[in-house]
């Protein structure tokens, strides 16, 4: 099996810094590119048989597809303003050009499509948002393109969880293609941690021992999970974000709790 942690590297002469892709995880579904662009840079790309979603982390730009054309989008300099982002939904058979106005973190995400939908802005009055957890286990969640929203395979959120907290947590999975009581879907997570020195631990493990890793994932590192639970530990001093994409064969979020944590969910934890 791939390694699960691909480590950051600095941007190459395309101004990319993470690249996952079905054949080098291992796996079907889940596409991730991570691009560090500065002012007056430009990546564009063809879509092909996927679909995208465009989340800009931090920075301003101009995006285009075939019909849409949006100058000026994005408002926040850094993710821990904890402002909702800009992001926009591509779908395949179309493409995007993205030119940076400022200094531009870029995450692409991408997922099968089946063209059923169009290319759209996701503004951040679009994002809904809502905080999850008590005691030591709260994190905020910004639902970029959740299941409720038009596309094809992806869903995309992003996480902010404060120093001393867990994340992914109780430890759940999402595994088995069984709904409405598991589905199967492939994920990533996009680490970045303030202060960027720090960094968080995580876990892939499945109940039969064939994945079990732990692994601490510094800025900008992305951790790959392929099946199993992953919960999220942050250390005292260091918040964390991170992004979330999240693809299979049916787009619905269907998870189950590891029963050996999962009274941490109970009245008894917290209050």
């Amino acid at each position: 099996m791939p390694k699960l942690l691909s480590k950051y590297h600095s941007p190459d002469d395309a101004g990319q810094t993470q690249l996952i892709s079905p054949e080098t995880a291992g796996w079907k579904y889940v596409g991730f590119e991570v691009f560090e662009l500065k002012a007056g840079e430009e990546i564009s790309q063809e879509t092909g048989d996927t679909e995208v979603c465009l989340v800009l982390v931090a920075g301003k730009a101009d995006v285009k597809t075939n019909t849409l054309d949006l100058p000026a989008i994005g408002d926040r300099m850094s993710p821990f303003e904890r402002k909702k982002p800009y992001a926009v939904y591509v779908p395949n058979e179309d493409q995007f050009s993205v030119t940076a106005l400022t200094d531009l973190e870029l995450a692409v995400c991408k997922a099968p499509g089946k063209k059923g939908h169009q290319a759209r802005l996701i503004a951040p009055e679009d994002i809904g948002s809502e905080s999850r957890g008590k005691g030591f286990n709260k994190r905020h969640v910004h639902n970029i393109l959740p299941e409720t929203e038009p596309a094809d395979s992806l869903l995309v959120v992003e996480v902010y969880t404060d120093e001393g907290n867990t994340s992914s947590y109780p430890s759940h999975k999402h595994d088995q293609d069984n709904a409405p009581h598991e589905t199967y879907l492939e994920e990533t997570y996009y680490h970045r941690i303030d202060p960027p020195q720090g960094f968080v631990f995580q876990r892939v493990y499945t109940e039969d021992g064939e994945i079990d890793e732990s692994m601490a994932a510094y800025d900008k590192d992305v951790v790959q999970v392929p099946k199993g639970y992953h919960p999220v530990a942050t250390l005292a001093g260091y918040n964390s974000y991170y992004l979330n994409v999240m693809a299979g064969p049916d787009r619905r979020w269907c998870f189950v709790w590891e029963e050996a944590h999962n009274w941490v969910n109970s009245p008894a934890y917290g209050e």
